[in-house]
């Protein structure tokens, strides 16, 4: 069956990752005169998956569920859902993983050999590929697709699924009004990029968002957004354009806001240097807690040169940096940890910051006795102080 829709495939000179719809329809008709009784909807669905999808992974990649899904050997395939994860029955060869690998990477313009044994790149359907070959690994090709289950696009969303509070989703939506620098930290997993979708989706609309990241994951619904994602190296070794050289450009293209999507190296100076401008940006960082997300800012700076030094930086993130929400990964899933204040001081070069929401036995609760960055949410018309009391 499969091998009848590949030849007709063929014969009708049809690119199955682009017209995917007249694939579908050809196994609709290679199943059509089969006997009464048989599986035609499972037999059409598996020629479909494997001419023109990605074989026996294309069920869990339409799962909604599935949140993410990797294989450590031909054998072993595991999909996580609700941040836990489980072995599939899938067993795939060694051969099929790799001739999968080549049809997702078909349209990145991405590619994997021995002189390039990482690739990063975006499936059609938005989702995160990441491969890993020998000998870098031991002895598989080590497969993860990260998938966009968007469950939440504004801050209400988020109130409804539990991550955060009402009062705190309130305050937030101010700050994001007001233009405060906002750091979202977390571990892997614990919804950063979430987050910062759904705080992007509190911009007003006469924002003009630029986003810098590694692959494109934000998925903004903004009338004058446009977004931008890093390229690796070609096969003569230029062409690279590194997440610096994006923020570089971005702020070349008269943003009001600048988004990047987690900062890893040097271009955390480059982020400072924005906020430093006077433009409201965003950013994510992987971090246990705001303390460390702001003592992992106050460090990756200094890999973008040798004339950066930890006297200009600190202070910088002390006046830059207003905002850091931590979120976490428990048995009740992802939740906002914290969601700290950065008050522009410095004391025995530490940044000085405070809490503003703190999650406890009783939930998410606010803790600051004053409210954080008062005069410049007064300069939006917000009174903050009320807001924060909860006072109509």
């Amino acid at each position: 069956m499969t091998e009848r829709v590949r030849d007709q495939v063929r014969a009708r000179g049809i690119d199955p990752l682009i017209d995917r719809e007249a694939v579908r329809a050809l196994a609709a008709d290679a199943v059509a005169g089969l006997p009464r009784g048989a599986d035609s909807e499972g037999l059409a669905r598996a020629a479909f998956d494997a001419v023109a999808g990605f074989g026996p992974l294309q069920a869990h990649l339409d799962d909604p569920t599935v949140e993410e899904l990797w294989i450590n050997a031909p054998g072993r395939v595991f999909v996580a859902r609700g941040g836990a994860s489980e072995l599939t029955t899938v067993v795939l060869e060694e051969d099929e993983v790799r001739g999968l690998v080549e049809r997702m990477l078909r349209l990145s313009g991405r590619r994997l050999d021995m002189s390039s044994p990482f690739v990063d790149a975006m499936l059609p359907d938005g989702s995160r590929l990441h491969v890993v070959i020998p000998d870098i690994t031991r002895r598989h090709w080590a497969v993860n697709i990260r998938r966009h289950v968007v469950s939440a696009r504004t801050l209400a969303d988020l109130v409804r699924l539990g991550a955060l509070t009402r009062q705190a989703a309130a305050f937030l939506d101010a700050a994001v009004l007001a233009g405060l620098n906002i750091v979202v930290a977390g571990g892997t997993q614990s919804g950063k990029t979430t987050f910062l979708n759904a705080l992007l989706g509190s911009a007003d609309s006469r924002e003009r968002i630029i986003s810098c990241e590694e692959v494109f994951e934000l998925r903004l619904e903004h009338p004058d957004w446009i977004g931008m994602q890093t390229r690796a190296a070609g096969l003569e070794g230029v062409g690279e354009i590194p997440l610096r050289r994006l923020v570089t450009e971005a702020l070349r293209m008269r943003p009001t806001r600048l988004v990047v999507g987690e900062v890893r190296q040097g271009e955390a100076l480059d982020l400072l240097v924005a906020m430093n401008s006077g433009m409201p940006a965003m950013a994510t960082i992987h971090a246990n807690s705001a303390r460390e997300a702001l003592t992992k800012l106050c460090t990756l700076p200094l890999l973008a040169g040798p004339n950066i030094d930890a006297a200009f930086v600190v202070p910088t993130v002390a006046a830059c940096v207003d905002l850091v929400v931590h979120l976490g990964t428990g048995r009740e899933g992802r939740r906002v940890r914290e969601i700290a204040s950065v008050s522009g001081r410095v004391e025995g070069g530490i940044v000085e910051l405070s809490r503003v929401f703190e999650r406890s036995d009783a939930g998410l609760i606010r803790v600051a006795s004053a409210a954080p960055h008062a005069d410049r949410f007064a300069a939006h018309g917000i009174d903050i102080a009320r807001l924060l009391a909860g006072t109509p």
